[in-house]
């Protein structure tokens, strides 16, 4: 699931991808569908299975027909707190293409087997940016966010790395400028738990009603919340998950 915007495509492997994810070890590259992970416990990747997943029939078939989804975690909290900051507001394309750049000209390289992918810059090279670095990259929207989200997780990132995950939305939002939308954003990120996602949100709108087109899908966010949780139930964070996934696949022409 090619989601998150630091996936990439491979400049010398069509129809594959490429991402760095930083680890306690460091940043290093993983790449797909080759389904690359380097050794040990660093990267995690979580497999879901619609087969396994029940929910309502117009939206279980579609998404088993498209078979099982692997996503990998986003472990570092600093790295899924300040990707949701630069996700607020603007549409996903646009984010992609932001957090894109400001990895290439603040972030550390990582070569794979399959291109270079660039690592998202480490809370103290943020908090050393000025205006005028946020500036050039057109992300001065994003500035206020990211220094206090680099403040804070620096100072309590490990601490705040082992709440439990309800409990750490709640810790994020006292972060100045990440609200609940970026809050629940980074902790699905962070833990793969897409029942926190925001759910409601014009992706899940979106492909939900490309998805199931016969359902009669509210227009109000509040509305489609309640229903999608009605129509998903026990398998919401499965659903929510495989959803976005079918999105992005057809968003991007087969690649997930």
């Amino acid at each position: 699931m090619t989601d998150h915007p630091a996936w990439r495509p491979s400049p010398i492997e069509a129809t594959t991808w490429v991402r760095a994810v930083h680890t306690s070890d460091g940043p290093v590259g993983v790449v797909v569908p080759v389904a690359h992970v380097p050794d040990g416990d660093a990267v995690v990747v979580d497999v879901v299975d619609p087969d396994v997943v029940e929910g309502d029939p117009v939206l279980t078939g579609p998404l088993r027909a498209a078979g099982p989804v692997a996503r990998v975690r986003t472990v570092d909290l600093w790295e899924a707190v300040g990707t949701a900051a630069v996700r607020q507001v603007i549409k996903a394309a646009q984010a992609r293409k932001l957090h894109r750049a400001f990895c290439e000209t603040h972030g550390v390289p990582v070569h794979t087997m399959a291109g270079t992918a660039w690592a998202f810059p480490r809370p103290e090279v943020v908090l050393a940016l000025s205006d005028e670095d946020f500036a050039e990259l057109r992300m001065t929207f994003f500035r206020t966010a990211l220094r206090a989200a680099a403040e804070a997780l620096t100072k309590s990132g490990p601490e705040w790395a082992d709440l439990p995950p309800d409990d750490l939305v709640t810790t994020l939002c006292t972060i100045p400028r990440i609200g609940p939308w970026t809050a629940r954003a980074a902790v699905a990120d962070h833990t793969n738990r897409f029942d926190l996602y925001p759910y409601s949100d014009l992706a899940v709108r979106t492909w939900a009603a490309r998805l199931a087109p016969s359902v009669d899908w509210p227009g109000d966010e509040k509305t489609f919340a309640a229903k999608w949780a009605s129509m998903t139930g026990n398998h919401l964070s499965d659903l929510t998950l495989l959803t976005l996934s079918w999105g992005v696949r057809h968003a991007t022409g087969g690649a997930v």
